[in-house]
């Protein structure tokens, strides 16, 4: 007989009995094996476990009941249809059977047709399992599989944040008596926040806050692409930077460098992602600041005499629409005023209350933190407070990033 039982192992201290059992079996195509007892029939079930067990229940020395519980205890792999043969059918007594770890009875005398019946429904039930085990092995192997590659990703992406964590190799700077300080928060393994700063000569600096759209590696490349654009080392290679008369690097205007950063996004074939930014350039000598805008929040003007002024006209993101100019404006910095660049993930974090944080959220966020901090500590206490009234239920849901330019005069 073909499908899930092959071999029976007929157990019973009966002689006449077992051969009645073996003589059905037989005829019905089964490999039949025989053991006259519990004992003898575990040494062959240690061996190789057949397909079905047919055991008496009442025999000498180790009689059903404790052949079938070892049996049970022993563990393998393979799942053998234990049926108990018993002339007892007091509920308590079966009860005992199902413990012991029986899957069906069959009561003495023994029915052809009926032991017919109960073997056709063991091996539905065999199969099954079978079919269960295989699939339960496939998906054991899979998931590991699965760990094993999410173990190499895993890998790459902590090497691959620490590349992304050079493109920022000072989190604050003195430019004479002003600082530049960066705050750089992915929620991730990398992000697609990029700030930084840089300086061509004495009293010239420039700093930006850039936001990639989406998250994740697709985001990473190009913050990495864009540090090599506005590279704080290699001049040369710096869009903001143009060297006039083969002596010096000069700042380019901001509103000529997010022209000129759109035109190569946009020449990229194959390249979706788009980014916002706010790039600002400043003379340390007249305190005149010169600013662009594309699509990125509008950055929050914090006067030494405590009043805070969001500035700005919002603009096109980079890399979303060709041939597209872009404005600049001008402010006037005093000596104790400062300059906050941030990316949405300070505005559009979500609170416990659902809410989004926003403009005035983030203004009371800065409230909270100590003016005479320095600027990284201010940084460092700005998202700390952030962290606070997060929703635990989302946590931190985009990279959160943001530059503090500080001005103390010439």
């Amino acid at each position: 007989m073909s499908g899930s039982i092959n071999r029976v192992l007929v157990v019973d201290d009966s002689r006449l009995q077992r051969r009645i059992l073996v003589a059905s079996l037989k005829k019905w195509g089964f490999d039949v094996l025989e053991a006259e007892g519990g004992e003898q029939a575990m040494e062959i079930c240690r061996n190789d476990p057949p397909d079905l067990i047919l055991s008496d229940w009442m025999m000498p020395g180790m009689n059903g009941i404790e052949f079938c519980r070892e049996f049970r205890a022993q563990g393998t792999d393979k799942y053998s249809y234990f049926i108990l043969l018993t002339s007892k059918s007091e509920k308590n007594e079966v009860a005992e059977g199902l413990d012991a770890g029986a899957d069906d009875f069959l009561t003495k005398p023994v029915s052809s047709d009926e032991l017919r019946a109960r073997i056709s429904a063991g091996e539905r039930i065999l199969r099954m399992q079978r079919e269960l085990s295989e699939k339960n092995r496939i998906v054991s192997e899979t998931l590991g599989e699965l760990q094993r590659v999410y173990d190499a990703i895993d890998k790459d992406l902590i090497q691959a944040r620490k590349i992304q964590e050079s493109l920022v190799p000072e989190l604050s700077k003195s430019f004479g008596s002003s600082t530049v300080s960066l705050l750089l928060k992915p929620c991730g393994h990398i992000g697609g926040d990029l700030v930084g700063m840089f300086c061509p000569g004495v009293n010239r600096i420039g700093f930006y806050s850039i936001d990639v759209s989406g998250h994740g590696i697709t985001s990473a490349m190009m913050t990495a692409r864009l540090g090599g654009y506005l590279s704080s080392t290699y001049f040369d290679q710096n869009v903001g930077m143009e060297k006039r008369f083969n002596r010096f690097y000069a700042l380019r205007q901001p509103e000529e460098v997010a022209s000129m950063l759109n035109a190569r996004l946009i020449a990229d074939t194959g390249i979706e992602e788009y980014f916002t930014m706010a790039y600002c350039i400043v003379d340390l000598r007249s305190g005149v600041l010169k600013m662009v805008q594309a699509g990125h929040p509008h950055p929050l003007l914090l006067r030494k005499d405590g009043t805070a002024e969001f500035i700005g006209k919002g603009g096109v993101p980079v890399g979303l629409v060709p041939d597209i100019g872009y404005s600049q404006e001008e402010i006037v910095m005093e000596k104790g005023d400062r300059l906050l660049l941030y990316s949405d993930g300070f505005t559009e974090a979500r609170l416990e209350s659902g809410e989004m944080l926003e403009a005035e959220g983030l203004l009371e966020l800065i409230r909270k933190c100590d003016s005479s901090q320095s600027g990284k500590e201010f940084l460092d206490d700005l998202y700390w407070n952030l962290t606070q009234i997060l929703s635990p239920e989302h946590g931190l849901e985009d990279d959160v990033s943001a530059t503090l330019f500080e001005y103390e005069g010439p």
